[in-house]
């Protein structure tokens, strides 16, 4: 299959019609006629995923977050990303991401069905026309009342985390919950709004933590990559579905710090 039909494959899924306009999804190097045989999955194009994906011998490396993200005036060994740039190009390595259109159309949803959400509702709409509404994050219900300790460990069971960051008392009760995957602190406001009793994100800082509890909303923070590594295993039975005859596998990606 060639990459410009991978692509299609993929936008199918997850248009670019759908990402913020401050994003760049989409193809950030590559021969839209190379053949793709294997695939390489990750959350982010780092150094070591970058030499994985050589190494390995994939045509493709397919991540969540962008290699390109902000413009960029050269492609030398003189930045980061001019680094890994010339390193997939030299090897002939295609790159692709799915970032905020995959927010939208693919991440949102997985991650409120991995928690058991019931009458899950966009919560931050970002698309409507008169057929539906699309955006970052959903907001449902817990199949049963929990108290907001049990709520985090049910974070921890479901999206593989080993810990999570709880602000607010953990006897609270809660069962309405919002989930954000990602960096959430832009998401309180609209948690607020829909009523929730717990945001389920990634990235808080001090002061929003603290507020958000003083409005009255608390918040489990399992990290960015915490809940965004549910893309790898989406996509990874995606590509198996939908592209048969593709290798697909994970690159060995983790955490990118330790806590001691």
């Amino acid at each position: 299959m060639k990459l410009k039909e991978v692509m299609t494959k993929l936008e199918e899924l997850s248009p670019l019609a759908m990402a913020e306009e401050w994003d760049n999804s989409g193809l950030m190097c590559g021969r839209k006629d190379k053949e793709i045989a294997s695939v390489l999955l990750a959350v982010d194009a780092t150094d070591e995923v970058i030499e994985e994906a050589v190494l390995s011998g994939a045509d493709l490396l397919l991540t969540h977050h962008p290699l390109i993200f902000r413009g960029i005036k050269s492609v030398t060994e003189d930045s980061i990303t001019g680094r890994r740039l010339l390193k997939l190009i030299q090897a002939d390595v295609a790159c692709y991401a799915m970032h905020t259109n995959f927010d939208v159309i693919g991440m949102a949803d997985e991650a409120a069905d991995r928690l058991g959400l019931t009458d899950p509702e966009v919560l931050q709409v970002t698309f409507e026309d008169s057929l539906s509404k699309e955006g970052i994050g959903r907001c449902g219900s817990l199949k049963r009342p929990m108290s907001l300790k049990e709520c985090a460990e049910l974070v921890k069971e479901v999206f593989l985390v080993e810990n999570v960051r709880v602000y607010g008392n953990i006897k609270d009760r809660v069962r309405r919950v919002a989930v954000s995957p990602g960096s959430g602190g832009d998401m309180i406001s609209y948690a607020l709004s829909s009523k929730a009793d717990v945001l389920i994100t990634g990235d808080i800082d001090h002061h929003e933590g603290i507020d958000a509890v003083a409005e009255g909303l608390n918040i489990i923070d399992a990290g960015h990559y915490g809940i965004e590594k549910i893309f790898v295993n989406y996509m990874k039975d995606f590509i198996i579905k939908e592209m048969a005859g593709i290798e697909v596998s994970a690159a060995s990606q983790k955490e990118p710090f330790i806590t001691i």
